[in-house]
């Protein structure tokens, strides 16, 4: 499954490449890309896993960038 989401107030480059790597390790994710330039993270993962992964991807992202808030696109 593939699923966009909004990060809004992401302001830094570095930050959105951590994200990435960082929700790229979690079990059951197949894909994610975090787009600095469109504020956008793409997340492909195991259907059955999604509504485990988005918790735990936004805990990922509040940890390195605390004001982004992440929203269904």
């Amino acid at each position: 499954m593939k699923k966009t989401f909004r990060l809004e107030g992401l302001g830094c480059a570095n930050c959105a490449a951590k994200m990435e790597r960082e929700i790229n390790k979690l079990d059951g994710v197949q894909s994610a890309t975090v787009n600095f330039m469109t504020t956008k993270m793409v997340l492909e993962c195991e259907d059955d896993k999604l509504e485990t992964i988005v918790p735990a991807a936004e805990k990922i992202i509040k940890k390195i960038e605390p004001s982004v808030t992440m929203k269904k696109a």
